[in-house]
Parts: structure tokens; sequence; C-alpha cells
């Protein structure tokens, strides 16, 4: 039987903005399969929302979704935050809302352990490119420790010099997105 899912108490949002990259996560209908050099970058609004910034790269080309997340309840001082996109990117209508649970952090917010109630959804993140293994199979197993099918990561391919948004072609169509549909 699995532990209740236990998440960060106390999440510092300041220290937790900037770029995350992501080690490993679930697939996911809303991800491309051959994407690489997945990242997120996030940044503080005035208002105390967050700017998601969700980055990756697939057949050579950029695609990108922006978002918001914020705090799932104001009160609490638990990290469960919302995350907001409207899909598709290329004509953004339609509201997505989802859970962004850090369910581990360590002390100098260099890597986090993130997932959702339903445990359909996990990601493994870090502020370097590439993680320790040491560090990569603690974080599998507290997720394993709560519940999760951590046979269904998949480690997601990073470059040792991580490409520029500037430096690559972009998906203006949005083929990416509309490939993922499809599980491609």
């Amino acid at each position: 039987m699995a532990k209740e899912m236990e998440v960060v108490k106390g999440l510092d949002l300041r220290k937790y903005m900037g770029r995350w990259y992501e080690i490993a996560s679930f697939p996911s209908w809303f991800q491309p399969r051959n994407g690489v050099d997945t990242r997120a970058t996030y940044t503080l609004n005035d208002d105390g929302t967050v700017h998601v910034l969700n980055e990756t790269w697939s057949d050579g080309k950029r695609g990108f979704i922006e978002g918001s997340a914020y705090k799932a309840d104001p009160k609490s001082d638990e990290a469960k935050l919302k995350v907001k996109f409207y899909v598709p990117p290329f004509l953004p209508i339609i509201p997505v809302v989802g859970d962004y649970w850090v369910l581990c952090i360590d002390d100098d917010y260099q890597y986090a352990l993130i997932g959702q109630p339903s445990r359909n959804y996990l990601w493994i993140l870090c502020r370097q490119s590439h993680m320790d293994e040491e560090i990569y199979s603690m974080l599998v197993e507290k997720a394993k420790e709560v519940g999760y099918e951590t046979s269904k990561l998949h480690k997601t391919p990073q470059s040792d010099t991580p490409p520029t948004a500037d430096e690559s072609p972009r998906d203006t169509k949005g083929i990416w997105w509309i490939k993922s549909l499809f599980g491609k």
C-alpha cells in the first residue's frame, strides 16, 4: 500500500523561479514523444501568480506553450499549485487547468519531484540539464513510495549545451502539439 501523498510545505516561490530541466517524466498526450531538451521557465508576476514557459525541441524545431500557475489554496502553506494553459498553442482559446504538486525539493532548490493526486503525471526536474544518478534514484524511490508506477518514467534526452530559443526554428503551426494528440 502506498503512503499518502504529501507535498512540500512552505515552498519559497521566489527561490523556485527560474529554469528547470525535465530529467524524466511520464509520457503525456500534451508533450511530443520525440521531444528533447525539454524545460520549464517560471517567472513570478507582481500579483503572486507565476508565468510558465514550457519548451521542447522536436525534429529540430522549438515548440512551446505559455501559461500561468497559482496556489490552489492561497491560505495553505502546502505546495499545491494549479497550472493553466490555453490550447491549442497556435490558437489559444481553450483553458486547460491541472494540478502541480511539489512532492519533494532539496534545500538548495536544485532538484524537484512534481506530481498530482491522480498519479497520472510525474516529472523529475533539475536546475542543470543532467542529474546525478544517485539523486535520480532517490526521487524515483520517493515517487514509488507514494504510489507512482515508476516503470512508466521516460528519461528526457538533454544536450550538454542546451539550445537557446533564439537559435532554433520555431514550430509556428503547433505541429508537435497536433502530433502529440495522436501519440506521436
